[in-house]
C-alpha cells in the first residue's frame, strides 16, 4: 500500500508540475530566457518536479529499476488526460493508440513480476 501511496504522489506531483511548466511556457512567449526565473508557474512547476524526482528516488529504494519505470510510464498517460481536460488540448487516434500501448506495457509488467 505504501508503494501505490508514492506512486499516486509521484504522478500527481509530476502531472501537476507538467501542467505548470506549460502554462508558465505559454505566458513566457517573446520575452528573454532570464524571465523564466521570474515567472511563478514556471518555477513552481520545477519544485513540482523535484519533490516527484525524490519521491521517485524513495521508490527506486523499493523497486528495481525497469519495474519502477513501466510504472511510472503512467504519468504519459495521466499528463495527455490532464492536458485535455485542464487545457482544452485535443488527444488524437494516434495518442489514444499510444495511451492503450503503455497501458498494455504497464500491465505485461506487472503480470510478469508479480505486481
Amino acid at each position: 500500500m505504501k508503494l501505490v501511496l508514492m506512486f499516486i504522489g509521484f504522478i500527481c506531483l509530476s502531472v501537476i508540475g507538467m501542467l505548470l511548466l506549460k502554462i508558465g511556457a505559454m505566458k513566457a512567449l517573446d520575452v528573454t530566457p532570464w524571465w523564466h526565473f521570474q515567472n511563478w508557474r514556471l518555477v513552481l512547476g520545477l519544485i513540482y518536479l523535484a519533490f516527484a524526482a525524490f519521491i521517485y528516488i524513495l521508490i527506486l529504494q523499493i523497486l528495481p529499476l525497469n519495474v519502477a519505470q513501466s510504472f511510472a510510464a503512467i504519468q504519459f498517460i495521466a499528463v495527455i488526460l490532464a492536458s485535455s481536460y485542464l487545457l482544452s488540448e485535443k488527444i488524437s487516434t494516434t495518442q489514444w493508440t499510444g495511451i492503450v500501448f503503455i497501458t498494455l506495457g504497464i500491465a505485461i509488467v506487472s503480470w510478469s513480476k508479480g505486481y
